[in-house]
This record gives C-alpha cells, sequence and structure tokens, in this order.
C-alpha cells in the first residue's frame, strides 16, 4: 500500500507561485503514475497533471497548461506540482494519486487559495 503527503498549500495572490509536494512510503515510487487532481469549491474533483513512471511523459489540462509543471524525483519518493501564473480559478484542494495495476492511491490534499 502507498502513503502519499501532500503539502506546499497556501493562500497566494493572483499572479502568484506555488510548489505543491507530495512525499510517497510504502512502495517501490518509481513503479507508479502519479497524477495531481484538484476539487475546487462546490465542484466536481478534476485531473490536472499526470506524469508517467520514469518521468518522460507527462499531460495537463488545458486549463493549466504552460502555467503548470509537474515533475518526480524517483530517488526522494516525490511528485512535484510547480503553479506559476496562479489564477482565482485554480483555488482548490489539491490532491496526489498513484496508480498502477487499476490501483489508486490518494493524499488528503493540501488546500491552494488564490486571492488578493
Amino acid at each position: 500500500q502507498v502513503q502519499l503527503v501532500e503539502s506546499g498549500g497556501g493562500l497566494v495572490q493572483p499572479g502568484g507561485s506555488l510548489r505543491l509536494s507530495c512525499a510517497a512510503s510504502g512502495a517501490t515510487f518509481s513503479n507508479y503514475v502519479m497524477s495531481w487532481y484538484r476539487r475546487p469549491p462546490g465542484k466536481e474533483r478534476e485531473l490536472v497533471a499526470a506524469i508517467a513512471s520514469a518521468g518522460g511523459s507527462t499531460n495537463y489540462a488545458d486549463s493549466v497548461k504552460g502555467r503548470f509543471t509537474i515533475s518526480r524525483d524517483n530517488a526522494k519518493n516525490t511528485v512535484y506540482l510547480q503553479m506559476n501564473s496562479l489564477k482565482p480559478e485554480d483555488t482548490a484542494v489539491y490532491y496526489c494519486k498513484s496508480s498502477r495495476w487499476g490501483l489508486d492511491y490518494w493524499g488528503k490534499g493540501t488546500l491552494v487559495t488564490v486571492s488578493s
């Protein structure tokens, strides 16, 4: 079983930046596809970005392309989400997910609030 702990959320002004981290334990991190999801207030959870197990392939939601970057450090068992040019509509709880062979594990989330 994989345990995931997100960190790095907080309050930021529009146009600002944050970097989220998700630390994994309990399994071989490099075997898992890692993803970031978010749940805006009053809305459904949505995929933000994903990265392949070896880190070579990524994909992004259209709403964050060009502003967010997902990366991973398999030596540190950590996946990151660099968020730049943040907008109020990026306000959400951000979740980390690991996936392998149809099994998904989720972290508890970290809150990002973009407001002046």
